[in-house]
């Protein structure tokens, strides 16, 4: 099985703590997927910022819409998460 050294909590620091910061405000937790790309701030902003364009930004789709097609495509995909 592979493995990802993520960063924690306790070593978070400037823009990675920010972002978990700004995940518990949230969601009250940081999700695994936001640990994940820790290790790299601008992967890990690129990507947050990608996913609130997807999900909030302008489309003909509903927010219900758009959970539901990343649920079925996680599903199809066979994602564990």
């Amino acid at each position: 099985m592979a493995w990802i050294n993520t960063i924690s909590d306790e070593e978070a620091s400037g823009t990675v703590a920010r972002f978990f910061e700004a995940a518990r405000k949230r969601a009250g937790r940081v999700f695994n997927i936001v640990r994940l790309m820790s290790p790299n701030p601008t992967v890990l902003r690129a990507s947050l910022g990608f996913y609130r364009e997807i999900m909030f930004g302008e489309s003909p789709l509903s927010r219900a819409q758009r959970e539901l097609l990343a649920t079925v495509v996680s599903k199809t995909n066979e994602c564990e998460y």
